[in-house]
């Protein structure tokens, strides 16, 4: 059938609209995801569009306002309806009736279930887990549930674009689909509350952690690239490895003021062995370039990162 109108369905709730669609629809249809603010919009909106463009200004000129900024959005996340309201009174009954409404109507309704205790409290133990490898059994353990519904629900809090899972960085792709993934959230505020953190972060190493894979996460999405973690039974990390195909980028982040350039151990050994196209070290003000074994190991402020080209 032949006919001159588009049609645009949205909603919060993916899989309950794929499950309502009985077509494939393949090659007439074209998806678009759309996820909370991120922090470029975030700022772009706060300074009332007068960067937009040119946020590397911003920052270097309005140094105390730019960092109180950021740390709004580490606590308080994207949500539209959560950054237009000031008061942090209203704010907590906005993010509180995100939460409530996702668990006991859109989850009891996907999962055909009454009592989401469980779900509840498998959203509260990934949200204090974020940055660290999933153990399943031990997860089903103290959730009191099986393996398999341990699953579905993670599979569920990846289709409602509450967590987006990471998985190692290996050559061997059979390895990489046995081992344990990593977990981040996609929106940093909805993270929060489930731990009883929403504006008032302590720790903010992890969420800024977090926040540093969504901007990659953004940088990447309309490429073949993919992002990764490394780790080895010797105890060497990288935060995030970004693979493209033809070559790779290291990318570690450090919730700190660096003073001088310094490459840990674990750096030196992924450079030694995979001989990364560039490294990055994401952090909070140092800018700094150096080299190892021909490897550009820059050191960049996180809003620099902003506006990097990672692929170029």
């Amino acid at each position: 059938m032949n006919s001159s109108y588009k049609f645009i369905v949205s909603g919060s709730g993916s899989v309950e609209l794929k499950e309502k669609v009985h077509e494939s629809l393949a090659g007439r249809k074209r998806i678009f995801e759309l996820s909370t603010l991120s922090f470029e919009e975030f700022i772009n909106f706060k300074t009332n569009q007068r960067y937009e463009d040119r946020l590397l200004e911003f920052f270097p000129i309005e140094k105390e306002k730019g960092y109180t900024l950021f740390d709004e959005y580490l606590n308080f996340g994207g949500y539209p309806r959560i950054v237009l309201e000031e008061k942090l009174s209203e704010k907590l009954k906005l993010i509180n009736e995100i939460y409530q409404s996702y668990i006991e109507r859109d989850i009891s309704y996907l999962l055909k279930v009454h009592k989401t205790e469980a779900f509840s409290d498998l959203v509260r133990i990934t949200a204090s887990q974020i940055g660290n490898m999933v153990n399943y059994s031990e997860l089903s353990s103290t959730l009191g549930i099986s393996f398999k519904t341990l699953k579905e629900y993670l599979w569920y809090l990846e289709k409602t674009f509450i967590i987006q899972k990471i998985t190692p960085y290996f050559k061997n792709i059979r390895k990489e689909i046995t081992k344990s993934p990593i977990l981040y959230f996609y929106d940093l505020g909805l993270r929060n509350f489930a731990l009883g953190n929403f504006g008032n972060l302590e720790n903010k190493s992890f969420v800024f952690q977090n926040f540093v894979f969504n901007i990659l996460k953004e940088k990447i999405r309309e490429t073949t690239s993919k992002i990764c973690f490394w780790r080895t039974k010797g105890k060497s990390e990288v935060d995030f490895v970004i693979d493209s195909g033809r070559y790779v980028i290291q990318v570690e982040v450090k919730y700190q003021k660096l003073k001088k350039p310094k490459i840990t151990k674990s750096l030196r050994s992924f450079i030694n062995r995979y001989h990364p196209e560039k490294t990055l070290i994401v952090n909070l003000e140092m800018d700094a370039m150096i080299e190892l074994n021909k490897t550009k190991v820059n050191f960049i402020p996180f809003y620099k990162l902003l506006m990097k080209n990672l692929l170029a």
